[in-house]
């Protein structure tokens, strides 16, 4: 694998162990992230990461494999450029249906 692919998929897994990270002590609780504006600017950040790393990925190899990662690209962009159409919904849902996925995706390419 490209090296620079590699480095990228470990940091799509980083940024979904470090959104993990903030409910290793608490429950995953809709209303709790609705009110936590330092807990919604991180995940927020880290999906951008997530995004952007994708991005980068398929600028090296058009072809590499990532279910769902013009969506991925996509919602990085409209974190980033249209953040006054972010809902809280949108997030939490990937949080709780999307990146459980995306991690184990990103585990399989690393052979993990």
């Amino acid at each position: 694998m490209n090296p620079d692919i590699k480095t990228w998929l470990y940091d799509i897994l980083q940024s979904i162990n470090e959104i993990d990270s903030y409910y290793v002590d608490r429950p995953r609780i809709f209303a709790d992230y609705q009110n936590d504006i330092m807990i919604k600017r991180a995940i927020e950040r880290n999906i951008e990461i997530i995004g952007e790393a994708v991005n980068r990925i398929l600028k090296e190899d058009k072809d590499f494999q990532i279910n769902n990662a013009r969506q991925i690209i996509g919602t990085r962009n409209r974190i980033i450029h249209g953040y006054d159409r972010v809902s809280d919904d949108m997030i939490w849902s990937i949080v709780i249906n999307h990146l459980p996925k995306l991690k184990i995706e990103v585990e399989q390419l690393l052979g993990e």
